[in-house]
């Protein structure tokens, strides 16, 4: 597929590249980061990554002083797999090339369907910061030369990812948004090719791989 740059204008319904931040603790301390070489890693908070000047620059100036976590998506991967969004705008960190698949929440139907051909794709080089809006739907980064395990920072508001509280509906139960909710501030689609336990399968079309 087509893959265009966070530079182009075409990035824009998604998100917005930051600039004016100095991450260059941030990408230090993120080749210390586990590097799976044939599967993907999530981790919401890194205590690490925490402690650095740039977190409180993230905290005040991003997240208008809300409280925040900094963790890390790093492994390998080529495939779509889901497609998440979250009520809060989500920063990755680049700290080695990657590909974001991106599309936009508008285009849920009714029923929570997903129409694949919809994604677009698009390269972070290592070294950029971009902000991924609410409405915007994204999972896993995938690799980008289709060899290289990529690492990618990532910042949320705190407890975002976190596991839920409460029961919420059932695999069996009415498709409702509740339906989609993966864990706190996560609603997840997945593609029934992913086998992703728990999760609605509302992907429709190729599970698309870069």
């Amino acid at each position: 597929m087509k893959i265009q740059s966070v530079t182009d204008p075409s990035f824009r319904p998604y998100g917005r590249v930051l600039t004016g931040i100095d991450v260059s603790d941030i990408l230090e301390e993120m080749k210390h980061t586990p590097l799976p070489q044939d599967a993907v890693i999530y981790e919401p908070t890194d205590t690490a990554l925490e402690a650095l000047p740039a977190a409180e620059l993230f905290r005040s100036k991003i997240y208008g002083e809300l409280p925040i976590q900094i963790g890390y998506c790093n492994g390998f991967n080529l495939a779509l797999n889901a497609l998440e969004y979250h009520r809060s705008s989500e920063i990755n960190i680049a700290a080695t090339d990657l590909i974001l698949l991106l599309g936009r929440q508008q285009d849920i139907t009714d029923d929570f369907r997903y129409d694949t051909s919809l994604v677009e794709a698009f390269l972070v080089p290592a070294g950029t910061a971009i902000e991924v809006y609410a409405t915007t739907l994204h999972y896993a980064p995938c690799s980008a030369d289709g060899k290289t395990p990529f690492r990618c920072t990532v910042i949320l508001p705190r407890e975002t990812n976190f596991p839920l509280e409460d029961a919420h509906n059932g695999q069996d139960a009415p498709v409702t948004e509740d339906r989609l909710l993966a864990a706190r501030n996560k609603w997840l689609i997945a593609h029934k090719d992913a086998a992703i336990e728990g999760a609605f399968c509302g992907l429709q079309g190729e599970n698309i791989t870069v």
